[in-house]
């Protein structure tokens, strides 16, 4: 299978690093035309370089995506998008009974928000053109609520609601709508939350989370953490033209955390 997005304009948020960054690279190797996305400039410019722009192919935009001013100066900036990966998000154990209605907030705007805005502006033109492609990058905390990020999980369920839904809504366009769904990945904010065990132990990181796997979920069929770039082929793959007749899905890269066969 060859994977081809030349003359595809491609835009991954919340990109500079982790799963969002692999995925930029999937794309730029396949031949698109990626435009990555971060909070500050540094970190973009930063992250622009380790992918060898800026060029034509790749080129950056700074900006909260969790708020309406900068999704309507992106839009701006750029009006038209092949194909949009919502990967931008906000994520931190945090007890239930501490979370004030702020935090709440500020994780729908991020994580959901964020998504909403951009399919609701570039999912019109790319119906006029009679293909596209919108991915939302979810969780298996979205089937499996975690107890320590009530307020995450519950984001995470909101995108599998909203992909679904507006699959449905672009029937028979041309315009693919699916979510994928990590599970405990290596990326650099994971790496962040086990420091302190990593720390504490003396262990590794590839050894630490597979014991945090091992303790917290226990179902992985896996047994370790992915990595960035095993996530990243499925977002390639789902926004591919080989991937046309999958939509409305939600699609888990998870290990086998959760324990269904469905």
């Amino acid at each position: 299978m060859i994977i081809d997005f030349t003359g595809r304009r491609v835009l991954v948020t919340g990109s500079t690093s982790g799963i969002g960054f692999a995925a930029a690279q999937g794309f730029l190797a396949a031949g698109a035309s990626v435009v990555i996305n971060g909070r500050s400039a540094q970190t973009v410019a930063d992250a622009v370089t380790r992918l060898g722009g800026p060029t034509a192919a790749v080129t950056g935009f700074a900006g909260d995506l969790g708020t309406e001013l900068a999704c309507s100066k992106l839009i701006g900036e750029h009006p038209s998008f092949d194909v949009i990966v919502n990967n931008i998000g906000v994520y931190g154990p945090q007890d239930f009974f501490d979370i004030p209605d702020g935090e709440w907030d500020r994780f729908f705007q991020t994580n959901v928000m964020s998504g909403v805005r951009l399919a609701r502006a570039y999912a019109p033109a790319m119906v006029e053109r009679g293909w596209g492609r919108i991915v939302f990058i979810s969780s298996e905390s979205a089937l499996n609520i975690p107890v320590d990020m009530i307020h995450y999980g519950f984001t995470k369920t909101a995108q599998l609601a909203i992909s679904r839904g507006l699959a449905k809504r672009l029937a028979g366009t041309g315009v693919t709508v699916n979510a994928v769904l990590p599970g405990p990945t290596l990326s650099e904010g994971v790496a962040g939350l086990l420091q302190a065990d990593m720390d504490r132990t003396g262990g590794d990181l590839q050894t630490v989370a597979a014991d945090f796997i091992a303790s917290h979920r226990s179902s992985s069929i896996l047994q370790r953490a992915a990595t960035v770039d095993e996530v990243a082929n499925m977002i390639v793959y789902v926004s591919s033209a080989q991937a046309s007749a999958t939509t409305g899905a939600a699609l888990r890269v998870d290990g086998g955390v959760v324990d269904t066969i469905a």
